[in-house]
């Protein structure tokens, strides 16, 4: 007889967390005056054959080359072949729907395919399968083993002023180099509006995609000035490692100059287009929801069921409450497939079972919460 905690190990064994970074080329330009506003969406195949989405990426204003901060983060199970499908649309507006976005093209593959390549590059096509202009698709495949995230708090100082009328709209980007010797954009600030100073809300990044958790790699930070037509003006860049990072405390802040090649081979006078303070840096270990199991974590499980008029009919096929032949109806079948998952992490397998809208004895007056069983001090069932 296996163990649980057994059958947990061997199930965390089978599959690898992978994260997929995302960028594109030469996308179409659905946008008059402007450029397009791409956003990258990842659908996976299921087993019944519909795609559902997984998740998606920022949008990236006024841009035909996107290099996409947000990354996807996925279970990679070798024995299985994981359909994937990545959308490209130019995001015009502020719903969450995107059949009313222009579509700028898609890429269907396997996961398999991805992790085998580490780097997949691929054209766009659009739904009738032609190509989507010269758009591209670029897919890099990293496994995830460290889950150690780096907390950041970084503001500068007296940074260039990039702009004609008004200040300077900085924001930051952070690069990895890979062991091909290129840069990869691993995260991307919010944009601090008109301010040479600006002070960055805290954010974190995973020390995988920060440098690989090596300590001693060197990390790229690039610091620009917004423009909303996408044309982005560099301030400068700096070079670091975590060995420095780390050593930031709010006391004793960790500063890096900004350097402008450009300018400095313009200006012997040039020193800096400014100052970075890196003024807190922690590493700290995020717990996986299989720590939190293993460690003992329990799910406890409380059934609702609503036994008001709205549900039909219970004589009534299309109730869901219909009291069927067979004894199962839309209500049982839901709460017997949340039930079968929870109560392997429940140590007394004992659910509380309430029901509202009911008229129930002995008054038969409308309860709006009364125990299924009803015992009002014991309200769980097995």
């Amino acid at each position: 007889m296996v163990s649980s905690v057994k059958l947990i190990q061997m199930a965390a064994q089978c599959v690898t967390k992978v994260e997929l970074t995302i960028s594109c080329s030469s996308l179409l330009d659905k946008d008059v005056g402007s450029k397009s506003d791409p956003l990258c969406v990842l659908l996976q195949h299921t087993s019944g054959q519909q795609w559902y989405e997984v998740d998606r990426t920022e949008r990236v204003k006024n841009c035909l080359d996107p290099k996409f901060a947000k990354r996807f983060l996925i279970d990679y199970y070798f024995e299985l072949v994981q359909k994937l499908k990545f959308g490209v649309f130019d995001i015009d507006n502020t719903t969450v729907e995107l059949s009313d976005d222009d579509f700028l093209g898609e890429f269907e593959c396997t996961l398999g395919q991805i992790v085998s390549s580490k780097t997949l590059t691929r054209p766009l096509v659009m739904k009738n399968g032609k190509p989507a202009g010269k758009g591209k698709i670029t897919i890099t495949a990293e496994e995830v083993k460290d889950n150690r995230v780096v907390i950041f708090e970084v503001e500068a100082r007296k940074l260039d002023n990039k702009d004609l009328f008004g200040k300077s709209d900085p924001y930051l980007e952070f690069h990895k180099q890979t062991s091909e010797g290129n840069w990869l954009m691993v995260h991307r600030t919010e944009v601090i509006k008109n301010n040479l100073n600006p002070i960055w809300r805290p954010f974190k990044i995973s020390l995988n995609s920060l440098c690989y958790g090596d300590m001693d790699k060197t990390i790229k930070v690039e610091c620009y000035d917004y423009d909303s037509d996408g044309s982005h003006d560099l301030i400068g860049i700096f070079q670091t490692t975590m060995s420095k990072l780390k050593e930031a405390s709010r006391h004793s802040p960790v500063e890096v100059e900004c350097i402008n090649e450009k300018k400095r081979q313009k200006k012997k006078s040039y020193k800096n287009s400014g100052i970075v303070s890196f003024k807190h840096c922690e590493i700290i270990t995020e717990c996986t929801f299989l720590d939190y199991i293993m460690g003992g974590c329990q799910l406890n499980f409380t059934v609702g069921i609503d036994f008001t008029g709205s549900n039909g009919d219970p004589r009534s096929p299309d109730s869901l409450h219909y009291i069927s032949p067979n004894g199962v109806n839309e209500y049982l079948t839901a709460i017997w497939s949340v039930g079968m998952v929870i109560q392997d992490y429940d140590a007394d397998k004992m659910f509380p079972a309430l029901g509202f809208g009911a008229q129930i004895p002995p008054s038969w007056q409308v309860s709006h919460e009364f125990p299924l069983n009803f015992n009002p001090s014991n309200p769980f069932c097995s």
